[in-house]
């Protein structure tokens, strides 16, 4: 199915950090959260994770720290996921100063505050010369990694704003694809599966990219604004991988 979403501009979807709340295991003292944490994917020349970025902040001691494994943590140990919401940047600032913490700083000053990088990832993973479509000139296939678990209403949110029409067979369990949208930039076709990885355990978004012309600058952020709504919905990216 078509979808009609505009394009963000690159400088300001590719520019923005990835901003978490990390709560408090007992909800019921008003307290907004324990911290702040504050992600970047590091992208190759292909727009390929190689590496993740992190910093946070614990209201406790108003200290600002710097944790690779605190991030593979929020990836892997269920526990943690489930404290830790996807937040715009605005949010943030606002949880900032309720906690004493002042004025966020900017997205500049953050970047200086990481000093342990996980790294990710090998080289692209190109299963061969794929069949490029008449008009096009390349095709590329990237997979988004996601920890957690979307049903619901936010999987409900996701092909409504993407305007995807679920297969039929979605309610099996065995059932992989749960819609499929497109898109086209200046020429160039892309479209996206969102796609379950097995029962409760991942999910992923592949975003196959046809391009017409000399430059692959749309595909950057659009894979940083489809990541951003998943994001939004409770998933945790893991990693962004190329296939072809």
């Amino acid at each position: 199915m078509s979808i009609e979403m505009r394009p963000p501009a690159a400088a300001a979807v590719a520019g923005a950090l990835d901003y978490y709340l990390v709560l408090p295991e007992r909800r019921d003292d008003g307290t907004p959260a324990d911290g702040i944490v504050v992600e970047e994917f590091v992208l190759g020349g292909d727009h390929t994770a190689i590496g993740l970025d992190c910093a946070g902040w614990t209201a406790a001691d108003g200290q600002w720290w710097s944790s690779a494994a605190f991030s593979r943590g929020m990836r892997g140990e269920p526990d943690l996921r489930r404290r830790v919401a996807a937040v715009p940047r605005r949010d943030a600032e606002a949880v900032y100063r309720r906690l004493g913490g002042g004025e966020l700083p900017s997205e500049t000053e953050l970047r200086s505050l990481f000093r342990d990088r996980e790294p990710l990832g090998e080289p692209p993973l190109l299963l061969g010369s794929p069949d490029v479509p008449d008009g096009f000139h390349d095709r590329r296939l990237y997979r988004v990694l996601f920890a957690g678990e979307l049903a619901g209403e936010g999987l409900a949110h996701l092909l409504a704003g993407w305007r995807m029409t679920p297969p039929g067979d979605f309610a099996d369990p065995r059932a992989r694809v749960a819609g499929t949208a497109r898109l086209s930039v200046a020429g160039d076709l892309f479209s996206w599966d969102l796609r379950r990885i097995g029962p409760g355990v991942a999910w992923c978004l592949d975003l196959t990219a046809c391009l017409a012309g000399p430059s692959d600058a749309a595909v950057r952020p659009l894979l940083r604004q489809l990541t951003t709504a998943m994001r939004y919905e409770g998933l945790i990216p893991v990693t962004i991988e190329r296939f072809s």
